[in-house]
């Protein structure tokens, strides 16, 4: 059984067509140290707020963790597509790493801490809503 009667007209659809063709994109330094490019793929609004996903790539190396922290969402994904991405999150001993071709859902509120990553990472991130905050926050045992 469906979730809606269908086919829908483009008016009905319950997300918008969009098309985020490479050469427009628009990039924008991010993060403290202005140590990424970020590309906004416009899911927000195509999705009524629903979804957002974003590219980013490192234009500078790793230089400090970014503290822990979490954020206040139901989803948050990480496609790594060239690279890796190290994580510490609260509850898990180990550290966590994602590398090329590798995807992590991050646990939907649980303090982490980025813990390194490598000069040419490049990544893809998805998180439900499209509306978060990141709230910085002490962790038992983690300075």
């Amino acid at each position: 059984m469906t979730r809606f009667a269908g086919p829908l007209t483009l008016a009905q659809a319950r997300t918008a067509l969009l098309l985020q063709p490479a050469e427009a994109a628009v990039w924008r330094l991010e993060g403290a140290r202005a140590n990424f490019l970020v590309r906004d793929l416009g899911l927000a609004e195509a999705t009524r707020g629903r979804l957002f996903m974003r590219q980013t790539r490192a234009v500078k190396p790793f230089e400090s963790e970014t503290g822990w922290h979490w954020h206040d969402m139901d989803a948050h994904v990480v496609f790594v597509l060239r690279g890796w991405l190290s994580f510490r999150f609260d509850g898990v001993a180990e550290t966590v790493t994602v590398a090329a071709g590798g995807c992590l859902s991050q646990p939907a509120g649980v303090a982490h801490n980025v813990v390194g990553y490598s000069d040419d990472l490049e990544l893809l991130e998805i998180s439900l809503p499209a509306e978060t905050e990141s709230v910085d926050c002490a962790v038992a045992g983690h300075a």
